[in-house]
């Protein structure tokens, strides 16, 4: 088995559960791969007794990967698909943030998730992504214009609300006026456009949601629509341009771009543990408090 490890940074009083992650999988003779970075930062606060290969970028990782493992929160999870993209490697976070909707696996259950790995105890689970298109195109998204969470549009500089026009498969839909409006894959749906009042979505579904932020007009409600669907937005403010952010990464518009939003032709493949599940993990963290009954 072949396996890539991702992190931002190191973070203080990882180092016991970093030491058991690599000893359960050294353990089961699997071929470790670290991010350049991390390496680097990891090596500046824990004594490591191995030297590992790594890579610094998507072109440096293919199809020979079995797992990618994205050590920290949500946020974590989001930057590791930069790597992964349609490379169709698993990826399975372990979670050593505040939020897990996405990196499910808790600090002292790794060397039971690794277990699992190793003997194929685990499903894996397709995630949708959003996929954009800028007119005129824009250098600051280049290739990576997708997202697995959500993209969405805002104000800059300026405390005035903007004006976005929305069209679905080219039939005008209407104009937020708004602080701006986010456009959410299921699984996004309990990200940024849940805290604006959007729905939860389970993340099979087939559809993308339409939530507008802080909206002028109170009878403008968060709209879903199937996931095939092109979505053609347009900006207008007091500022000349405006702010545009797939996951955590922004850029940049001008007020005149188009932007043009469709599902991703690949999809992201998430490790989900069989004694776990969206719904599990939806009662623990947002619903109905901890699973009494687990």
């Amino acid at each position: 088995m072949k396996v890539g490890i991702y992190g931002q940074y190191y973070q203080d009083g990882l180092e016991v559960y970093l030491i058991e992650l690599l000893t359960e999988l050294e353990k089961n003779k699997v071929k470790i791969f670290f991010e350049q970075n991390y390496l680097s930062d990891i090596k500046n606060n824990v004594s490591l007794k191995n030297q590992y290969e790594t890579f610094s970028e998507f072109e440096d990782l293919d199809d020979s990967f079995n797992l990618f493992f994205s050590v920290g929160g949500d946020g974590t999870m989001l930057r590791s698909i930069l790597y992964v993209r349609d490379l169709n490697i698993p990826i399975i976070g372990i979670n050593v943030g505040r939020l897990g909707f996405l990196a499910t696996v808790q600090k002292d259950q790794i060397k039971k998730a690794v277990e699992a790995l190793v003997d194929g105890r685990y499903d894996v689970e397709e995630r949708s992504l959003l996929q954009i298109e800028t007119h005129p195109y824009n250098k600051n998204i280049g290739t990576v214009n997708f997202a697995m969470n959500e993209m969405a549009v805002s104000r800059k500089n300026t405390t005035s609300m903007i004006t976005v026009s929305t069209w679905l498969d080219d039939e005008y839909l209407t104009s937020y006026w708004a602080d701006g409006l986010i456009v959410s894959t299921p699984t996004g749906s309990t990200g940024y456009s849940l805290s604006c009042g959007g729905p939860v979505i389970t993340p099979d579904t087939n559809a993308f949601v339409i939530t507008p932020i802080a909206p002028h007009n109170l009878n403008a409600r968060p709209l879903v629509i199937p996931d095939k669907t092109v979505i053609k937005l347009t900006v207008f403010g007091r500022s000349m341009d405006y702010l545009l952010s797939l996951d955590s990464r922004i850029a940049t518009l001008s007020n005149e771009t188009e932007i043009y939003i469709k599902k991703a032709p690949f999809t992201i493949k998430m490790v989900e543990f069989r004694e776990e599940s969206f719904l599990k993990t939806l009662r623990k963290k947002l619903l109905w408090g901890e699973d009494k009954r687990n």
